[in-house]
């Protein structure tokens, strides 16, 4: 109804981001979050279902409605599990709103999920991520719940709490006459517009009378006469719950455009409801309200949010702002330190060492070695049995502790700085709270503190956030873009029994009960298991003994594999902990055990620090998840002395020389060697080592954004520089010119003055990882050969040599798409790569020459299928390579089929012949095929949907079947044609099924296997011939199957066609050159006709407007110049007379070949509707309807519509803007409804 004009808005929503060194894993495989602080739930948003979840948590917060629905049992609902029954009636939507009220009461989940509640709505995806107007959902969802419950106990639920009387009178001022009308209400709407608030509103709806005077008079039925009169309404009946729609959303009549009214307007948290009722004799209490929820719409007319703000009447909730929360977790630290307890607090500690502090942060490992030095004792033996560790303590306190973005240092924020005065023995004590501060008293304060007043705790239920709020808060949502929307009040009467208060348990079902019990048994057996993977990380153990070192680095002297050994272990656990699981892994180790962080890097392992410190937790000491570790003495390996430290880091350089001789190719060419040196090597050392005789060395300075061309001579006053010093890291190169070679260079300036255009580059992206996508360039020429360029990329993108076996490069398109796969035995040439082009290193190996790359994607809905790719022989069958992308797909079945991708990216062609192979078929390199669901008939079969007609002679005037026709033929649409179900659109058509039929079979075979289908069971049908079948065309019956013996493929029905089948009251076997019509009388006196006929005429000697005339007057038994005749066109409400000239011309001219009613205009054909009119009854000569003229009219006004869009368009066109531009199309307007079963 409201289409778009809620639509949702997420600006609101954060994005999660993984912490450092954390595994990331999908969202699906991790447990609902538990609970935070308020102890309630929230409940997820579907998409667009934020209005849903605002009206389904006030239900939830009406503890009396909440009750009434816990108290009906299975014995009157069923239960769920019997809903798929035959002959069992469950009342499945208020079931399934029991089980979510007791999921968001016991629960232990931060949200919880509405997919079962709106699955028995009857909704689906679309619906759910269609927004709607709550206020239109509180009607709808109170009618779907009555419905439900007729016959049960709790039949009258809605109306017991929610339904009030207003009666309307109209007093005459001359007989005093009153005149009274009764409206029942479940809410009330009142206006925003011009008003300041709900009770100037009120007042203006049920104490303002309206009068009738002078022209404006009322008619009184005791004094029969125009009387003065005054009009006015009053609540006769107040229910327990008063709803209150705000008319927040008006429409601009002048600017023809809907707006919101975002004006200030007032609503109490009380009211006294006693000066807008009939009976005002009643105690004050009987007409107090208190509010307890106001539904809140953020955004404009066309786009916005839904939250609610909602009072905690059984004090469910934990309500603690988290300003107040933070001071008494202050105060509580302060007080311990104050009253010298033997057992500190942690957070006074921590505050204390960090306010020492000079520098704003300190890491996080010094803290816990400061906090050791300061109490003689670790944080994990101290506090960590109690508070967790350290960095976890940290993180749940960010009021008081902030880290830096890498998380690796922390420190305090300023509000929490503490003053320090010097002990006398000259230890840091925290300075005493002041007299005035808060005091805090265990006896007199509670643990858990509270408002005063019972049932006062407000909360904002924002989908699956959850937050307190204080009452004046409320106050905001007076006006603005978000402002409420709706009021909930209840009468102050209602008490809570004390039995309910801070209850959540109160008076649920003991079934209920047990299931929630169980969910949360399962939901903390799922969190400890993920709280175990989350903190779970993979070491890898370097084995000393397995190790070399030379050429800088250390080298394993067996496999990669054998020479590492994998270690699991929780992150929360200390170094010692890990030092004693590596002993016991290694049983045979001698000696010292030295744990030093390593790397892998392009020269070999290299290593860095040495772990220390086994008190401090693996998380503390920044040991991440996949960290290489190195098992060794601390001084040797293999009797060789290891130099370790990021001073020493072994860098690899491609060395460049230039070749002696060019094999008559263009330009110059080099020689390429790698070369290792420490970072730490003086450059003249390094110039020593590749040009003994001297030379030039150049470095090539390029980067991802700079010319491959851009080279630097390193100068003589360079050579006393580090390799690190002067930029060279891993992969760079260095060209040595020899003093005879020097000539191309010009020293002055430092650049390369010849050949270097002809030094050509490929790029290759990292895609084989997921953390890191790395790029790098790699030196080749046009015949270089592409499984080389592999090889070197991995090697310089320090990947693991293994990963040649299972690696391809894929060119990568200018959008980012990548393209595919290259053969590994062609070059760079035969590729038809260009010099600079970017190529992904992916997973999977590349297909031969004999295989073909394809894309697939399951179904034809771009944004609802991912594609995926596949590899096949080009001499696999059609049938084989279905096979296998359905094996990819994880599908299975015989339900599917191949189809091409057209022009337009949609499904097109089908692969009809499985056993043909995809050469043969011309499927190529980089062709994206559509996997259909949907078994394609056999060869020369033909798969056809089937439609039932029956063209009505009872019930209602001809001209109605004649003009509705189109209306029912579009309904037609509403149904799949795959579907197998009898889906009745109205009384005389409906779609019965389809048929799988050979082409060679014939008319009379397609009737008899119509027969066979479900709907056609109930008919008796003698034989074929009394069934007409028709063709479908746009979308009304078309070309008539007239001969029973034509075998199909003569009928050149195509590929998507649909039959149409009539059924007859009598055998039918038409000819060749017999026209079937549809005759029809009209009425004389009226703009109407008499029930169609059918009339078959022949023909085969004329089809002249003469011989039509004469077959017409004959069926009628009228003589030819009494009647008129005319042929009706449905699509365009029109009639067209079909002339009789030919009456006045002699014989001789007559024999001339005269034009034929199947040509224009007429195009006479089966099944057109023949209007005739007797001229001895009714002499005019409009064949037209009533409703012709209504067709008529309603095609002329979307005509000027239309003319006025395209018009407006193209004024729009001129002023429109940009910002114009990016605004979001509207979605169509959709009604909201809910499926409820008959239970009556």
């Amino acid at each position: 109804m409201f289409g778009d004009l809620f639509e949702e808005d997420f600006s609101f929503i954060s994005n999660d981001r993984c912490g450092k060194g954390k595994k990331s894993k999908p969202r699906d495989s991790e447990p609902p979050a538990p609970r935070d602080f308020t102890n309630l739930s929230g409940i997820k948003n579907q998409g667009g279902t934020c209005y849903l979840n605002s009206l389904l948590q006030t239900l939830l917060f009406t503890p009396e409605f909440r009750e009434a629905l816990f108290s009906l049992g299975p014995e009157e609902l069923g239960t769920l599990g019997d809903s798929n029954k035959p002959d069992t009636k469950v009342r499945i939507i208020p079931l399934q709103l029991q089980r979510l009220f007791a999921q968001l009461l016991l629960l232990d989940q931060q949200a919880a999920s509405t997919t079962d509640l709106t699955e028995s709505f009857g909704w689906n995806s679309h619906e759910e991520m269609r927004q709607h107007d709550v206020q239109e959902l509180n009607r709808i969802l109170f009618s779907a719940l009555e419905t439900s419950l007729v016959g049960t106990s709790g039949h009258d639920l809605i109306n017991r709490l929610y339904h009030g009387i207003v009666v309307n009178q109209i007093v005459c001022k001359e007989c005093k006459n009153i005149s009274e009308r009764q409206e029942d209400f479940l809410d009330l709407t009142v206006a925003v517009k011009g008003v300041a608030g709900l009770e100037e509103a009120l007042w203006n709806m049920y104490v303002e009378e309206e009068y009738f005077e002078n022209e404006n008079l009322y008619r009184c039925g005791a004094c029969d006469k125009l009387v003065e009169a005054s009009k006015s309404a009053k609540l006769r009946k107040l229910p327990p719950f008063l709803t209150i729609s705000l008319l927040r959303f008006n429409f601009d009549f002048e600017k023809c455009e809907r707006y919101k009214e975002t004006s200030c307007y007032t609503f109490p948290i009380q009211i006294n409801l006693r000066p807008f009722c009939e009976q005002t004799e009643m105690d004050d209490s009987e007409y107090m309200y208190e509010l307890f929820s106001v539904i809140i719409h953020k955004g404009g007319c066309y786009g916005g949010h839904y939250h609610v703000y909602i009072r905690d009447v059984d004090e469910l909730g934990n309500w603690q702002l988290q300003e107040e929360e933070d001071r008494l977790i202050e105060d509580k630290a302060l007080r311990d330190t104050e009253n010298g307890e033997e057992e500190e607090h942690p957070l006074a500690v921590l505050k204390g060492i960090l306010s020492e502090e000079e520098s704003k942060q300190i890491p996080v490992d010094q803290l816990g070695q400061k906090l050791l030095e300061k109490k003689g004792v670790s944080w994990n033996k101290k506090y960590r049995k109690q508070h967790g560790a350290l960095r976890k303590f940290l993180q749940n306190h960010p009021q008081i502790f902030h880290f830096s973005p890498d998380e690796n240092k922390v420190g305090l924020k300023e509000k929490h700085k503490l003053p320090f005065k010097s002990h006398s023995q000259g230890q840091d004590l925290l300075s005493p709270p002041q007299k005035n501060d808060l005091q805090w008293n265990s006896e007199k304060s509670p643990m858990r503190p509270r408002d005063s007043s019972v049932g006062c705790h407000w909360f904002d239920l924002n989908d699956s956030k959850v937050q307190p709020i204080k009452e004046k808060d409320i106050e905001k949502q007076f006006q603005g873009k978000e402002s409420a929307y709706m009021l909930f009040y209840r009468k102050s009467q209602l008490k809570r029994p004390p039995e309910a208060r801070g209850n959540p348990r109160y008076q649920i079902p003991e079934h209920l009960l047990n299931e929630m019990n169980a969910a949360n048994t399962e939901l903390q057996k799922e969190r400890a298991e993920c709280d175990s993977a989350n903190n779970g990380i993979d070491l890898h153990l370097h084995l000393s003994s397995c190790y070399k070192f030379h050429n800088g680095a250390l080298h394993p002297s067996l496999t990669w594999k054998e020479s590492v050994v994998d270690l699991t272990i929780d992150r929360r656990k200390t170094l010692g902990e890990l030092r004693q699981s590596v002993f016991q892994i290694l049983e045979s180790w001698e000696g010292d055990m030295i744990l030093s962080i390593a790397k892998p890097l392009p020269a070999g392992l290299h290593l860095y620090h040495i772990l220390d410190g086994d008190e401090l937790t693996l998380d503390g000491i920044g040991l991440a998840d996949g960290a290489d570790i190195f098992v060794w003495n601390g001084k040797e390996v293999g009797g060789t002395k290891v130099m370790t430290g990021p001073e020493h880091e072994p860098v690899v350089v491609n060395v460049l020389h230039l070749a002696e001789y060019n094999e008559g190719g263009k330009g110059q060419h080099f020689t390429e060697s790698q070369h290792v040196f420490s970072c730490s090597t003086k450059l003249g050392d390094l110039r020593r080592a590749l040009a003994p005789s001297g030379g030039i060395i150049l470095k090539n300075s390029s980067g991802p954004d700079k010319e491959a061309k851009n080279w630097e001579v390193f100068l003589e006053e360079d050579m006393k520089e580090t390799v690190k010093s002067v930029g060279l890291t891993d992969g760079c190169s260095v060209l040595i010119l020899d003093s005879h070679d020097q000539s191309f260079v010009n020293v002055s300036s430092g650049n390369l003055t010849a050949f270097t255009y002809d030094i050509s580059w490929l790029q290759v992206k990292n895609f084989c990882t997921t953390d890191e996508e790395k790029q790098v360039k790699i030196t080749a020429t046009i015949e270089t050969v592409m499984s080389d360029i592999k090889m070197k990329a991995i090697r310089e993108l320090q990947l693991e040599e293994e990963l040649a076996n299972d690696s391809c490069l894929r060119p990568v398109s200018a959008n980012g798409k990548l393209l595919s796969p290259v053969p590994e035995d062609y070059t760079v040439k035969e590729a038809e790569l260009k010099m600079g082009s970017l190529l992904g290193l992916c997973h999977g190996k590349a297909p031969t020459s004999t295989q073909l790359f394809l894309y697939f994607i399951v179904g034809s809905d771009q944004n609802a299928s991912s594609e995926m790719e596949i590899v096949v022989e080009e001499t696999a069958s059609v049938k084989e390579c279905l096979n296998l992308m359905l094996e990819k797909a994880g599908l299975s079945g015989d339900n599917w089929h191949l189809r091409r991708i057209d022009w337009c990216y949609e499904a097109g062609e089908a692969l009809s012949q499985e056993d043909a192979t995809l050469k043969e078929l011309n499927v190529c390199k980089g062709d994206t095929l559509v996997l259909t669901e949907g078994k394609l008939p056999p060869k020369g079969f033909l798969k056809i949907p089937i439609w039932w007609f029956k063209f009505s002679s009872h019930g209602g005037k001809a001209h109605d079947q004649v003009s509705g026709l189109t209306c029912k033929m579009d309904a037609l649409q509403l149904c799949p044609a795959g579907s197998e179900e009898c889906i009745h659109t109205d009384e005389d058509l409906c779609y019965a099924g389809s048929i799988e039929i050979a082409g060679e079979a014939s008319v009379e075979d397609l009737k008899m296997q119509v027969l066979t289908l479900p709907c056609f069971q109930e008919q008796i049908v003698p034989l074929p011939s009394f069934l007409r079948a028709w063709t479908m065309d746009s979308k009304r019956p078309g070309k008539l199957l007239r001969n029973n013996k034509q075998h199909l493929n003569e009928c050149k029905l195509g590929a998507r066609v649909e039959i149409c089948i009539e059924p007859l009251q009598k055998e039918e076997n038409l000819g060749p050159h017999e026209l079937l019509l549809r005759v029809q009388m009209s009425i004389p006196g009226e703009r109407d006709y008499h029930d169609p006929m059918d009339l078959v005429w022949d023909v085969s000697k004329e089809c002249t407007a003469w011989a039509l005339r004469q077959r017409v007057a004959s069926h009628y038994c009228l003589p030819v110049d009494k009647i008129e005749i005319a042929k009706y066109f449905p699509e365009r409400f029109e009639w067209l007379p079909i002339s009789s000239w030919t009456q006045q011309i002699s014989k001789r001219k007559r024999k001339k070949k005269q034009e034929s009613l199947q040509s224009a205009p007429y195009y006479l054909k089966d099944g057109d509707i023949i209007g005739v009119k007797n001229l001895l009854l009714d002499d005019t000569k409009d064949f037209s309807t009533v409703r012709d003229d209504v067709g008529k009219e309603k095609q002329r006004q979307l005509a000027l519509e239309k003319k006025k869009s395209r018009k407006a368009e193209r004024l729009q066109d001129h002023i429109v803007t940009e910002e114009k531009q990016n605004i979001k199309h509207r979605k169509p307007e959709v009604a909201l409804s809910i499926n409820v079963g008959i239970f009556r």
